[in-house]
């Protein structure tokens, strides 16, 4: 008779690449076939897979965990353009200029947007972890930003109908062109944003001449890879500068220049601050939020964190840039903005500046909220939403649904938690200087990204913190929030598979959390009790100071730490079961 426990319901398992899958495949093969009776529905999203298939996988992926309810993915690699060359040279049957976006994209936003999931991203509640505090006061760090165009000057209002959003283009010709359409329903926020190709310019000769000037290494972030056609655009002109006029200077005095998206840039430089650079964030209102983080860096610190940070991202609905048409004009003319056949805003363009049009859906929003307070009351959170209300329509629209949540909630005698409404400079102020015990911090998607990745760069890393992305409909999709660990993957091939250096926890705790749903929902309390002794185990394993690499010198303890490969720590923690 086996040993194993059966579990009737399928488990969806959504496969990556590099050093993440093969930590996934070991921990499947220790944690999951071995001791479980399970149907897994397994689907490869690796990189070549997806174009292999020109993106069928991820519709595959998308309609299993609709389907199923219960699933978990691996981190997958995103190409650049180098790589994608040498996997269309390694398939020469495939014709790259007929790739669907889903064939070289990263798949991420397209699950989440497929199953209208939004994520929550938390920490770990490791006991023995004792993360060091970067030294902030006294750093001498400043922030760059555009004070003009951007989100800032943008043109934004809630939608007085339901019908279809049109972008149209009058170039020379005189004949309008449409851009793109999308559908909007009343009440849903719109919101057009351009910025002037030669004020990046001139922002651009700005900043590198003052870091000349005052002898700074240089780091500059953007979201290029999402948002190509706008931040895109900017990097592109920004760097253009750069290589031109000012490498030669900046190399011949010893300084440094770095590049990097924004939110990955920004959990480096909050967790580990240089002592003296210039950081240039173009994006005027990320730029601000960074700025006014860092001034408060430098006058006060960062405190010990002994509090669990929680943040719930709005990802559902299409929300903000993510979901956003971007793209730089090819030639000067106006922009024009039609509502359901009505015209509601124009302005000039010239060739080249980068166009942004995005919009979001009332109801996501109000799902969204939902989700929040209810994962909010079951934990006993706090709530501190972000919300720039005093010009921004777009933004006024969350305020006001959370109103009607909060009443509704109320009517049906559902108390919801306590919260607040700040504005998002001081919600991420609160949530890195001043968290409170157990807080939940709401944020739309880019600053979702930034200040997640900050919160876990904080917490000892990517690998200590858990993402569960959950829908309307109950579907549950668990991950890990770091990505394939290219470097630590080059070395395990170099050596033919004997240095396996990852830490696993994420990974592991986003198996135990999927495996915990599963036993809820079919009432199966053995796999529940497996589920939550796995959790234990693995907190277990690092409590009693056995870590990966990554973590040396961060626990209570240092001297008594036992550093492990990847290996001997799944090895470590199937012992504690």
């Amino acid at each position: 008779m086996s040993s194993k426990i059966t579990v009737d319901a399928p488990l969806v398992i959504l496969h990556g690449d590099e050093m993440a899958q093969v930590a996934f495949e070991k921990i499947l093969d220790t944690f999951v076939t071995s001791r479980l009776e399970i149907p897994l529905v397994e689907i490869d999203l690796s990189a070549e897979n997806r174009l292999v298939t020109n993106g069928q996988v991820v519709v595959d992926a998308v309609e299993a965990l609709k389907r199923h309810g219960v699933g978990i993915k691996n981190a997958g690699m995103t190409v650049n353009r180098a790589q994608l060359g040498e996997l269309l040279a390694k398939h020469p049957d495939l014709d790259g200029t007929k790739l669907h976006p889903l064939a070289t994209k990263s798949p991420n936003g397209a699950i989440r947007k497929g199953i209208g999931g939004n994520i929550t991203r938390e920490d770990i509640e490791f006991r023995n972890l004792q993360v060091k505090r970067p030294e902030w006061v006294g750093r001498d760090i400043e922030v760059e930003t555009m004070e003009v165009g951007g989100i800032k000057e943008s043109y934004n209002e809630l939608s007085r109908a339901t019908g279809i959003v049109k972008l149209m283009f009058v170039g020379a010709s005189g004949d309008p062109v449409e851009l793109h359409r999308r559908e909007v329903k009343k009440g849903d926020p719109w919101l057009l944003a351009t910025n002037d190709l030669e004020d990046v310019k001139a922002w651009a000769h700005r900043f590198f001449q003052r870091a000349i000037d005052e002898k700074r290494d240089i780091y500059l972030g953007l979201k290029d890879t999402v948002i190509s056609g706008y931040d895109g655009v900017m990097r592109a002109a920004i760097e253009g500068i750069f290589e031109q006029h000012y490498r030669e200077q900046v190399e011949a005095l010893g300084l440094n220049y770095f590049y990097e998206l924004i939110d990955a840039q920004a959990a480096r430089l909050v967790a580990n601050p240089p002592e003296r650079a210039l950081w240039g964030v173009p994006d005027n209102t990320t730029g601000r939020k960074l700025f006014k983080l860092v001034e408060q860096l430098k006058r006060f610190g960062i405190p010990d964190r002994k509090a669990q940070v929680s943040i719930s991202r709005m990802s559902a609905g299409g929300g903000d840039q993510y979901g956003s048409f971007n793209a730089p004009a090819d030639e000067d003319g106006i922009l024009k903005v039609i509502v359901d056949g009505e015209e509601k805003h124009a302005r000039h363009v010239k060739k080249g500046d980068p166009i942004l049009l995005m919009s979001n859906d009332h109801e996501a929003i109000k799902d969204w909220v939902l989700q929040v307070f209810r994962d909010a009351s079951r934990k006993s959170k706090e709530v501190y939403f972000g919300l720039k209300r005093e010009y921004m329509e777009y933004d006024e629209v969350f305020s006001t649904v959370i109103t009607d949540v909060r009443r509704e909630l109320a009517e049906a005698g559902t108390p919801p938690p306590s919260f607040m409404i700040m504005r998002p400079s001081s919600q991420l102020i609160k949530m890195i200087t001043d968290p409170p015990r157990n807080a939940l911090y709401p944020a739309q998607n880019l600053d979702g990204d930034i200040f997640s990745d900050i919160s876990a760069a904080l917490g000892g890393s990517l690998a200590t913190a858990s993402s569960i992305i959950e829908s309307k409909d109950g579907t549950m999709l668990f991950e890990a929030p770091h990505g394939t660990a290219h470097d630590l993957y080059l070395r395990y091939l170099e050596s033919d598979g004997k240095e396996a250096h990852f830490n696993s926890s994420a990974l592991l705790y986003a198996v135990a959390n999927a495996l915990e749903t599963l036993g809820e929902r079919e009432e199966n309390a053995t796999l529940v009790d497996y589920a939550h002794r796995l959790k234990a185990a693995l907190i277990d394993t690092v409590d009693a100071g056995i870590i990966t690499g990554d973590l040396k010198g961060k626990t209570n303890a240092p001297e008594n730490e036992t550093l492990v490969d990847m290996q001997g720590f799944l090895d470590a923690v199937a012992s504690r079961l």
